[in-house]
């Protein structure tokens, strides 16, 4: 058993995720508490491993003790829940409960519970009320020890005030406890950091004629020289000598006053005098040692233990422990282990608990699993009693080597050797429920930790969110991060932000905006609140055209710290412009924006660019107005947004009014003429396209493809094809080459009409200097069906890319040339077109449909449509062409195939539309306007 589990150990060191280890148990989350059913591939006697440990775990479980604190939680769980009126009656419940148990009084007995609350139960707030229950007990009064055990717990947990809330009430009541007074206040102060009032308490009992004794003097130096009240030590180390005091506690202290003032050769020098007296021991030689390694002189501080090793007359098992511990938690792992095992193999030394913790735990930390098994299972055979800290550990490390099943186990079994999972415990069990998909029970250990006052650490947080967000369980999610508030964390913006974008993603909007208000409400948004956050929050109001919600959070955002982009800017104006007043909307918007920000060039055309978005050119119109006003010269940008605004509104009367105007006042560049050619296009006003062109051309700019793509294709639009084949020759002219958009606007043209090609041989015969493009010709011809050409695959493909690029919608006109005649040539090309790297897109499939039906093949047919449905997840409701093209098609194909001239001619206008959109382009025509903003 044990040999498998070192197997399994070693293994997941190198990869120690669940998955890769095949060895994960099986989840059933209808189980509860929490249960795991075996792997049918797990090799490990689960069964065995969890007794084994049970029974170890055992092994240092007091039962007696166990339950005393069993009924101190029972009456602190009752607590919460109880009323006021109910609080005598609670009190009265755990002294009875606690005297059934007879317990006999003693000193010896309440420091041994007070030791076991401490460091098995980890639970002060019970080992203050047995405190309480014990000194209300007539047949025993509190010690000078009993209270120091409880000063030093309360001051270990920090809890600082609780401690001089109690020494302030002693001291006022004078409880009657056979303790001396005096001394009782005196360690309480000095304990509870604030020695300079122990020294004062010290004063009064000198004038009274009192004094301390030896244990409250060494209580009294430590916490002097714990606090760095330094000046203080001489006097009160001299009055332990002529008090004849001093002992080895006397000297460790003086040794780490010395160390705590960085006096570390004196320290040594200190050091060697006791050794040389024979009053030295290992705990003196370990103080030197763990001030050396707090200034990463570990060099020295191993030279040192060498030293004193071989000087023979120091029990050396003390500092063997404080070395051991300082090399792990600085990460020296292998050091540290090295070291333990020659004192292991020469000297037989076996370390303590506390020792054996912090070695597994670093070791853990970095996922040297096997080294982890291998140290758990030597403190079993050592018969090494486990503490709470090793159960949390061992639990752990369950989780991590993918044993989920058995730490399941052992959580659900932890009231039978008394388990408390600790915070660490709590977040493995988390994260290894996530990783293995059963967030449920993840969210359910969740609520287990925030019972117990534990509330996951940041990188668990995310990753439940992450998976609460995976899964969409965004009402648990939105529980989560409620937790989270009202426990006044604040995990990672990332988190936040992809669980506000999740809600925005699923219309929960609102829920997403209360999020939002409630981290703005406990803390600065700058710390959580990313950009994408806002632009999520922001885009999904739009989305509902609730635009004065938009418009404020695009203020909030710039107020803290974030710059949002003119697509944000554009979205929150046409939101604005949707709805009621959105003249005053938009004003207002403008006016709050110049009011948080000194008015730019750039805010002014974020504006003009949101209002022609709008098509609201008038709105741009009164900003423009508004930015000369305020003495801001618009620039190139702002005019280009200007001419923009009035093209999408489609006002080209006005777009050429404002174009004459800038001509008359300055001399225009490329950028506007461009704007101007390629929306007159749009228009279908080819005639003031060309006659701008011509203009451009003469001022010596050279137009960009895109205003010889938009322009070839409005007079295709109007059939003034002499003039799109002029065109063409005049862009070879100029040196540039045809785009694929230009040279698939050619062959469709050429599918729908001969007049192209005709147009192409007239200007050729013509001779007016037409391009000596013949193979562009040739395809002309070819396409329109008046040239015969070969259709084998490989050859036409490289044919046209002779000519230009091809692209997807290149190979969607020869798929629907091939589908026409043979259906193996198109299924070949689809296939060639796939491995070159092009995406299909949705024509693509809708042509191979249509061509299986036309040939009979509708089983075939059939298989495509259903992998598009599954593809689209059944949303055929944008794809209305579709429907039409496969019923003509399915008519049509009862009377055999048709020619390829009236295949195109019957297919719907729209259709050839979105084959050719230039919106629909590689290239990206329809980012032109909106890159040029």
């Amino acid at each position: 058993m044990l040999f498998s589990l070192k197997n399994l150990a070693k293994s997941s060191s190198c990869c120690y995720r669940t998955k890769s280890l095949g060895l994960v148990s099986g989840i059933d989350s209808t189980s509860l508490p929490f249960s795991t059913a075996s792997s049918s591939v797990a090799t490990i006697p689960s069964k065995d491993i969890v007794v084994s440990f049970k029974q170890w775990f055992k092994s240092g479980h007091n039962l007696f003790l166990h339950q005393i604190f069993q009924i101190l939680k029972a009456t602190d769980d009752a607590d919460r829940f109880r009323d006021s009126s109910y609080d005598v009656s609670f009190h009265h419940h755990a002294d009875l409960a606690l005297s059934h148990l007879d317990l006999r009084l003693t000193e010896a007995l309440v420091l041994e519970v007070l030791r076991y609350g401490n460091e098995k139960e980890q639970d002060v707030l019970s080992c203050l009320k047995f405190f309480d229950w014990v000194g209300r007990q007539r047949s025993f009064r509190h010690t000078r020890a009993t209270f120091n055990a409880i000063f030093k717990i309360l001051s270990r947990a920090k809890l600082m005030s609780l401690m001089h809330d109690f020494l302030s009430s002693f001291s006022s009541n004078r409880y009657n406890h056979s303790v001396r007074f005096h001394d009782t206040l005196v360690m309480g102060y000095a304990v509870s950091g604030k020695p300079e009032v122990a020294l004062q308490m010290l004063g009064k009992m000198r004038f009274q004629g009192l004094d301390l004794d030896n244990f409250g003097y060494h209580v009294l130096l430590n916490s002097l020289v714990e606090e760095n009240c330094f000046d203080a030590v001489h006097v009160i180390v001299q009055q332990i000598a002529l008090k004849g005091f001093e002992n080895d506690i006397t000297h460790s202290i003086m040794l780490k006053w010395l160390c705590k003032q960085n006096r570390l050769d004196e320290a040594d020098e200190y050091l060697r005098r006791l050794v040389s007296k024979g009053k030295a021991n290992g705990s003196q030689v370990g103080v030197l040692v763990r001030a050396l390694c707090q200034h990463k002189n570990f060099k020295h501080a191993g030279k040192l233990m060498n030293e004193f090793h071989d000087l023979e007359v120091v029990s050396m098992g003390r500092a063997y422990a404080v070395w051991i511990g300082d090399l792990a938690k600085v990460g020296r792992l292998d050091q540290a282990l090295e070291f333990l095992l020659s004192k292991q193999s020469l000297e037989g030394y076996v370390p303590d608990v506390c020792r054996y913790n912090i070695l597994i735990s670093e070791l853990l930390r970095e996922a040297r699993l096997e080294e982890v098994c291998d140290l758990i299972l030597e403190m079993k055979e050592r018969e090494v009693s486990p503490d709470m800290v090793t159960m949390n550990v061992v639990l752990c490390f369950f989780c991590k080597v993918g044993l989920l099943d058995i730490a399941v186990e052992l959580y659900n079994s932890r009231f039978e050797f008394g388990l408390t999972p600790n915070s660490m415990a709590y977040n493995y069990l988390i994260n290894t429920f996530c990783g293995n998909g059963s967030v449920d029970l993840a969210y359910k250990m969740l609520e287990c930790s925030l019972d117990q006052g534990y509330f996951p650490g940041r990188k668990t947080f995310s990753i439940l969110a992450d998976a609460l967000c995976r899964e969409g369980k965004l009402d648990k999610m939105k529980q989560l991060v409620l937790f989270a508030l009202e426990w006044n964390l604040m995990p990672s913006g990332s988190t936040y932000d992809k669980f506000i974008a999740t809600l925005c993603r699923t219309n929960r909007v609102d829920d997403a905006y209360l999020i939002y208000e409630q981290l703005i409400r406990i803390s600065e948004a700058s710390l959580v609140c990313r950009e994408s956050t806002y632009v999520s929050l922001i885009n999904s109001f739009c989305k509902l055209n609730k635009g004065e919600i938009a418009a404020r959070l695009l203020i909030e955002m710039q107020q803290h710290g974030h710059l949002p982009n003119h697509k944000v800017f554009r979205d929150v104006i046409c939101s604005l412009c949707n709805t009621e007043n959105p003249d005053n909307q938009f004003m207002t918007l403008l006016v709050m924006q110049l009011s948080c920000q000194k008015g730019t060039t750039r805010i002014y055309n974020y504006f003009i660019y949101g209002a022609g978005h709008a098509r609201r050119p008038d709105l741009a119109g009164k900003v423009l107005q508004m930015m000369q006003q305020s003495g801001i010269v618009p620039n190139l940008r702002t005019h280009v947004l200007m001419l923009d605004s009035y093209l999408k509104k489609e006002k080209y009367s006005d777009a050429l009014n404002y174009f004459n105007d800038l001509r008359q006042r300055r001399n225009l560049g490329r950028r506007l003429y461009s704007l101007m050619i390629m929306g007159m296009s749009k228009a279908r006003k080819p005639e003031f396209a060309l006659a701008l062109l011509e203009e451009m051309r003469e001022k010596g700019n050279v137009p960009s493809n895109n205003c010889y793509e938009f322009l070839i294709q409005s007079l295709c639009w109007n059939n003034e094809y002499d003039k799109a084949v002029s065109l063409i020759n005049d862009l070879e002219k100029v040196g540039r080459q045809i785009t694929s958009f230009i040279g698939n606007i050619l062959l469709l043209n050429s599918l729908k009409s001969q007049e192209l090609y005709k147009a192409w041989v007239r200007l050729r015969d013509l001779q007016i200097g037409i391009s000596d493009n013949s193979i562009l010709g040739l395809l002309i011809g070819a396409f329109s069906g008046r040239i015969w050409v070969s259709q084998q695959i490989e050859n036409l493909e490289e044919v046209i890319a002779n000519c230009f690029p091809l692209d997807v919608y290149t190979y969607n006109l020869l798929l629907r040339n091939f589908t026409n005649s043979n259906m193996d040539h198109a299924c070949a090309l689809f296939y060639r077109m796939s491995q070159k790297g092009y995406e299909p897109n949705r024509w693509t499939y809708d042509i191979l449909v249509q061509g299986f039906l036309k040939h009979g093949r509708t089983d075939e047919a059939n298989i495509w449509l259903k992998a598009i449905d599954d593809e689209d997840g059944g949303e055929r409701n944008n794809f209305a062409v579709l429907s039409a093209a496969v019923v003509a098609a399915a008519a049509r194909s009862t009377l055999g195939p048709p020619s390829l001239q009236s295949l195109f001619e019957n297919i719907p206008d729209a259709a050839i539309t979105q084959i050719s959109s230039p919106g629909d382009d590689s290239e990206g025509k329809s980012k032109f306007l909106e890159a040029g903003s």
